[in-house]
């Protein structure tokens, strides 16, 4: 998956993108609006908290340092067995899980309180009044919605693609 980000002027014309990207058979699911508190978005879809904040990436950095400190905790209490245990490879697995799942859930807690770096230059627009688009497509589909939104309302603009997004949020 990428995300495309555009920034339209006004809700409606966020709202013909968003009925001209359901059109295109993109689910409301993959598409996120971002305004500012005091714009209200009526039927559009919002950003939920995933977009928003550094969850996401948060939650990566943590579940690969924890992985990588529970490795390193199974093969010090391997070499070193507390008095009277054998400890072999299920102790190994059992900690780099363990170390997985409390980094992953650790770090994820700090993140959902840190904004999303990555919408840090749109914060200007967004205060002018302008909103968002954030819209969730399969990388095939790139350049095709990219034209449907330039071919039907060029006052949107195309602010970038993202490389990679994660399928589960």
């Amino acid at each position: 998956m990428r995300r495309i980000y555009f920034l339209a002027p006004n809700v409606a014309s966020a709202r013909a993108i968003v009925n001209d990207l359901l059109l295109a058979r993109i689910e409301e699911r993959h598409i996120h609006v971002l305004a500012k508190d005091t714009t209200p978005l009526e039927d559009l879809p919002p950003a939920g908290l995933a977009q928003r904040s550094d969850l996401i990436p948060s939650l990566e950095r943590g579940a690969a340092a924890g992985g990588a400190i529970g490795l390193l905790a199974g093969v010090v209490a391997v070499t070193f067995p507390p008095a009277g245990l054998v400890l072999g490879g299920g102790a190994l697995l059992g900690m780099a899980l363990l170390g997985t799942g409390l980094g992953a859930w650790m770090s994820s807690m700090i993140g959902v309180g840190i904004p999303n770096s990555r919408l840090a230059q749109f914060e200007d627009a967004i205060a002018r009044g302008e909103l968002l688009l954030m819209i969730d497509v399969p990388r095939t589909r790139v350049e095709e919605i990219e034209a449907v939104i330039r071919r039907h309302h060029p006052e949107a603009e195309l602010e970038g693609v993202e490389p990679n997004i994660p399928e589960f949020p």
